[in-house]
C-alpha cells in the first residue's frame, strides 16, 4: 500500500495532505554555494545554516547537501525548507560538544539534561529531511572517556558540564507538517528523532541504527499528534519507537503501520515518561526481532490516561516479555509542571501476536513469562483485550524460582524488577475486565508454575475448555 492510499484509509489525508510533496516552491540551494565543504574535515555549521536561511527567506525550497562528508554543529530548519541529503553523501555531528546548541531544555526520566541536537527546529512550518543520504551523530565522540580526551586536547579544564547535554541527531519542537523520507539515522549521542509538542508528522521509508552511546532511542513521539510512520527499519540500544510526553499534552492520532524494530530495551513503548495521556494510536503489521527488554510496553506511571489503543498484527522472534501493561504511581513531573493525578488504563485491544521469547540463557528473567499485566492495589486497569496471542517459550521453570510479587506502586516500570512470575503465560493482577480469546502457549520443556493465574481481577471472560486443549504443557 502506498503512503497516499494509507493516509486515505485512516483519515489523515485532510491533515497532512500538503506533506506528501512537502515545498511547492522547488527551488534549490545547494550549501556548497554557501561555502560548505564535504571534506570530512571543515566544520559547516554557518555555511548550512545560512542555506537554510536564505531558502526560507525567500519562500522556501529545498537545501541540497551532495557530494562530500560534512561535519557540523547544530543547525535550525526554518519555515518551508526541505535539506536533502544524496545518496552517497553524508552529515556527520562534530565531534566538539562546543559546536551544538540547545532548544527547549529539559529534564528526562533518567535525570538527565536534554536539548541539543544535530538537526533541530523551533516552532517551523513545512519542513522536511529527505535523501538517500546519511545523517551519522558521532555519538561514541560523547562517551565519557571520549570528552576526557576532547577536553585534553582543546585545553578545557576538567569541568561536569562539557558534554554533558549529549546531542540527539533531529529534534522538531512545537513544529507541524514535518516530512521524513528515505533517509539514514545513525550513532546518535542520544535519541535518534525526537518529536515534541509538534504535529502533522510523516515519517517514511527512514532507517536507524542508533548504538553508540546510551539511551540510544529511535523515535520519540512526545506530546504530539497526527502522525504517520510506515515502512521504516529501527535497530536501537534504547526504545525503538516510543509514544511518551514530558508535558501534560496528550499524545493522539498516531499510525505505526509495516516497521521492522530491533531493540536492546523495549520495541513498542508507552512511556515511562507519562505526564500527558495517549489515545487513538493504531500500532500494526510489524516485526519485532532479537529485542532483550520487551516487544509491547504499555506504561501509565506518571498520570497519562492511556485508552482506545489498538495494536495489530505483530510478529515477534527472540524477543524479552511479549507484551508487559503497567499502571503505576511514580508521578514524575517535568519542565517545572504540576503533578498528576494518577492515571489509568483501559480500552486496549492487542491481537494476532505471535511471539518466540529468547531462549533461557538469555532472557533478563530467567525463566521468562509471555505476558505480565498489572495495576496497583488501589488503582487498577480497566478493560484489556487479548485475542488471538501465540507465544513460545522456553518453559524451565521451578516452583522454587518463584519470589513474592511486589507491588513497587512508585518504582521504575520495568518487568525485570519483579522478578520471576508465578505463571509462564499470562500473570495478570489488579484489573476490571480482562478478556481473552483464543490464547496458545507453547513450553519447549516442562515448567512447574501455573499457565495464567489472576490476582484481584474482577472480571474475566475466557473460554476455559478451548485454553486448557491448546496449552502444551
Amino acid at each position: 500500500m502506498n503512503l497516499t492510499k494509507y493516509l486515505k484509509l485512516f483519515g489523515f489525508l485532510i491533515v497532512l495532505g500538503p506533506l506528501v510533496s512537502c515545498n511547492v516552491n522547488n527551488k534549490l540551494y545547494n550549501v556548497n554555494d554557501f561555502g560548505a565543504v564535504g571534506d570530512s574535515t571543515i566544520i559547516n555549521t554557518k555555511a548550512i545554516q545560512s542555506a537554510i536561511d536564505a531558502c526560507s527567506k525567500n519562500g522556501g525550497g529545498t537545501v541540497l547537501i551532495s557530494k562530500g562528508i560534512y561535519i557540523s554543529g547544530t543547525v535550525l530548519l526554518k519555515n518551508n525548507v526541505t535539506l536533502h541529503i544524496d545518496e552517497n553523501s553524508k552529515l556527520v555531528g562534530s565531534s566538539n560538544p562546543i559546536d551544538y546548541q540547545s532548544i527547549d531544555t529539559f529534564i528526562d526520566a533518567t535525570g538527565q539534561e536534554r536539548g541539543t541536537c544535530l538537526i533541530g527546529a523551533m516552532n517551523a512550518k513545512n519542513i522536511g529531511i529527505v535523501g538517500k543520504g546519511i545523517i551519522d551523530g558521532n555519538g561514541a565522540a560523547f562517551l565519557q572517556k571520549n570528552l576526557i580526551q576532547k577536553m585534553k586536547t582543546l585545553g578545557i579544564e576538567e569541568t561536569k558540564n562539557f558534554g554533558k547535554n549529549r546531542p540527539f541527531l533531529l529534534r522538531f519542537v512545537k513544529s507541524s507538517k514535518i516530512n521524513l523520507k528515505d533517509i539514514t539515522l545513525k550513532q546518535a549521542a542520544a535519541w535518534a528523532c525526537h518529536f515534541y509538542q509538534s504535529n502533522s508528522i510523516i515519517v517514511n521509508n527512514i532507517t536507524i541504527y542508533n548504538h553508540a552511546n546510551k539511551n540510544n532511542d529511535g523515535i520519540d513521539l512526545d506530546s504530539s499528534h497526527d502522525a504517520v510512520i510506515t515502512h521504516c527499519n529501527i535497530n536501537s540500544e534504547d526504545d525503538a519507537i516510543c509514544i511518551k510526553s514530558t508535558s501534560p499534552l496528550p499524545t493522539y492520532n498516531v499510525k505505526i503501520d509495516n516497521c521492522n524494530l530491533k531493540s536492546d530495551w523495549g520495541a513498542i513503548k508507552f512511556g515511562t515518561e507519562s505526564m500527558g495521556d495517549f489515545y487513538n494510536i493504531d500500532i500494526r503489521n510489524s516485526k519485532v526481532y532479537d529485542t532483550k527488554g520487551g516487544g509491547i510496553k504499555i506504561l501509565s506511571v506518571d498520570g497519562a490516561n492511556i485508552h482506545n489503543i489498538t495494536i495489530d498484527s505483530i510478529e515477534m522472534n527472540n524477543v524479552d516479555m511479549p507484551i508487559f501493561i503497567r499502571l503505576g504511581e511514580r508521578l514524575r513531573t517535568y519542565r517545572d509542571s504540576e503533578i498528576q493525578p494518577v492515571g489509568s488504563i483501559t480500552d486496549i485491544k492487542i491481537s494476532n501476536v505471535n511471539a518466540v521469547t529468547r531462549s533461557l540463557e538469555h532472557s533478563r528473567v530467567n525463566p521468562p513469562t509471555g505476558i505480565f499485566i498489572t495495576g496497583t492495589p488501589n488503582h487498577k486497569i480497566g478493560t484489556i483485550n487479548l485475542e488471538n496471542i501465540k507465544i513460545k517459550l522456553p518453559g524451565g521453570g521451578l516452583k522454587a524460582n518463584v519470589v513474592e510479587v511486589l507491588e513497587d506502586e512508585k518504582k521504575y516500570p520495568e518487568f525485570t524488577f519483579f522478578g520471576v512470575l508465578p505463571a509462564y503465560g499470562i500473570y495478570g493482577r489488579h484489573i476490571e475486565n480482562l478478556n481473552i480469546g483464543t490464547t496458545t502457549f507453547n513450553i519447549a520443556t516442562k515448567d512447574e508454575r501455573k499457565s495464567i493465574i489472576f490476582d484481584d481481577v474482577e472480571s474475566h471472560v475466557i473460554d476455559r475448555s478451548k485454553l486448557k486443549a491448546i496449552i502444551n504443557e
